[in-house]
């Protein structure tokens, strides 16, 4: 995602009065990097040599900024998969 501001805004406007949007993304938050940079994983996560690859990484707290600033309201964020500081993805839901 090159623009996230851009792409928010987008799917506010896409989203219907009274809807509920959706989204999915890797979740990078500070106790998952941590542990990644102490057992050496961290070069092999976020690789510079992989084509295609993520370019954005998002916690809980700038993925709900990102939605706020759209105008997205009663935003629910759960970490998903392993335990919730060591999370591969996190889950959006969120009214407008």
């Amino acid at each position: 995602m090159y623009f996230p501001r851009r792409w928010a805004s987008t799917l506010f406007a896409l989203v219907e009065q009274g809807g509920t949007a959706i989204v999915s993304t890797p979740y990078h938050g500070y106790w998952k990097n941590l542990a990644m940079a102490v057992t050496g994983k961290m070069d092999g996560h976020f690789s510079v040599l992989w084509d295609h690859d993520h370019i954005k990484f998002w916690s809980v707290d700038t993925l709900d900024r990102l939605l706020r600033e759209a105008g997205f309201g009663d935003i629910r964020l759960r970490r998903v998969e392993r335990i919730p500081a060591l999370a591969k993805s996190m889950v959006a839901i969120a009214r407008k």
